[in-house]
């Protein structure tokens, strides 16, 4: 059985010390799994979305039962430091931090033997190979009983820490550690093959409330990824207190009760996390989305009053989503789409550019995926430049997963409101009806 490696780092794309946009994701498989992979190891990674009290329990198994654990400050992450510092603690050796040579860590850490690896200026790693066999060697030099590693051990004479702990639970630890990284393996697989095999593995998965919270959250993505709504109800239901409570869980759930035509329940739900957390470009993202297909209802059903309101708050939303973090172009591209519905051109003047940059520094720093790709088509089309956008357009196509249709469905629901908007001003656009129909041979 391979030893386990820990592995701390934040997820998702984090601004650095730099200003860069740096994806700790990339940096995690390109680098840091596959220098681990090479030295025979388990790589483990944190859960992404840890809560107070016995939420945090795995998170500190994991720190004192991993054979080995990898550091990633970069970010100058808080959560990071912290399980650095309990690591050091009770670990004499095999923790290894490594950062981004030119962040400015704390004066403490910069002490520290730690692991440089090179970023771009525009957040991307270089010398990959490079680094990699560097972190192999050093993973390799700690298993050396006498390569001391924590500064707490080298300081301070004679400092031990007895684990006292059997090997029933250490080996409970390790086969729960692997197991769950099983299951997230088996869910992407089951997203590509659809709903039915996503919803037998959460059949199989019962009862919910015993799992770990990374497979946990990782289920209940992946039944929103097949749009099994009502199984995402029962997964919520089925979660503990604690777990129900997280932003994220609250956000998902929002969207499932929108999509399952509950339009109240969701609102009530994302308006709670906005109560709680403030303005945020996911939360009031999703809440936009709601008034947005209340909108659409009421045009449907020829109440002009009540889609005016709808369409006004769908905008009001996601304009705060978007002022929130102009960073994120998610709010933004909906926001400057429903801005031309309404015929707002001051308004749609001001913030186009914005969210034009906005998506195009995000790009610069990563690899780009379907939703950049679909925001960048779906803002080229309102500055009616076809060509770049059927390029942006077919290069997300590319990119999605078969059974995520539902991700096409929505950039489809834009392009249509940019084409209703153009054809009630008198303005026909043949270029725009010709790309939305090639598109719809993709759902």
């Amino acid at each position: 059985m391979k030893p386990l490696c820990f592995v701390l780092m934040p997820f998702g794309i984090k601004t650095d010390s730099q200003g860069r946009q740096v994806d700790f994701n990339h940096i995690y498989e390109a680098l840091i799994k596959k220098a681990i992979e090479k030295c025979d190891l388990e790589p483990i990674r944190a859960d992404e979305e840890l809560l107070g009290g016995t939420i945090h329990k795995p998170m500190y198994e994991r720190l004192v039962l991993c054979d080995y654990a990898i550091a990633d400050l970069t970010s100058l992450n808080a959560n990071v430091f912290y399980e650095l510092g309990l690591r050091h603690a009770i670990k004499a050796h095999t923790t290894i931090p490594i950062f981004a040579f030119d962040a400015d860590l704390p004066f403490d850490l910069k002490m520290q033997r730690t692991l440089p690896y090179k970023l771009d200026k525009q957040g991307k790693l270089v010398d990959i190979e490079a680094t990699m066999e560097m972190l192999v060697s050093h993973l390799n030099a700690t298993k050396g009983q006498g390569n001391v590693d924590s500064p707490v051990f080298q300081l301070i004479d004679g400092w031990k820490v007895s684990h006292n702990l059997s090997h029933e639970k250490t080996d409970a630890f390790r086969a729960q550690a692997v197991y769950e990284n099983d299951v997230k393996d088996d869910l992407f697989k089951a997203r590509n093959d659809g709903k039915e095999a996503v919803i037998k593995i959460y059949k199989a998965l019962k009862p919910i409330s015993e799992k770990a919270v990374g497979v946990i959250i990782d289920l209940f993505i992946s039944l929103r990824g097949v749009k099994a709504w009502e199984e995402m109800l029962s997964c919520y239901e089925e979660m503990d207190a604690p777990l129900k409570k997280l932003k994220l869980v609250q956000e998902q759930l929002g969207f499932a009760y929108n999509r399952m035509g509950k339009s109240e329940e969701a609102k009530r739900v994302l308006e709670s996390v906005i109560e709680e957390y403030g303005p945020d470009p996911e939360t009031n993202g999703i809440l936009g989305r709601v008034y947005k297909d209340l909108y659409k209802a009421a045009k449907a059903d020829d109440n002009k009053l009540k889609a005016i309101g709808f369409l006004s708050m769908a905008i009001k939303s996601y304009k705060e989503g978007f002022d929130a973090d102009w960073r994120d172009a998610y709010p933004g591209v909906n926001l400057v789409t429903l801005l031309e519905l309404k015929g707002d051109q001051k308004s749609l003047d001001e913030y186009l550019p914005i969210v034009r940059f906005a998506n195009k520094r995000k790009m610069e720093g990563t690899t780009p995926d379907y939703w950049d790709l679909a925001t960048e088509g779906e803002l080229n089309i309102l500055n009616r430049d076809y060509n770049t956008a059927t390029e942006n357009l077919s290069e997300a196509i590319a990119l999605i997963p078969s059974n995520e249709i539902w991700m096409l469905e929505s950039t489809l629901d834009n392009l249509k409101i940019i084409q209703n908007a153009r054809e009630e001003n008198d303005t026909q656009d043949k270029d725009l009806t010709d790309l939305i129909e090639s598109f719809k041979e993709y759902i």
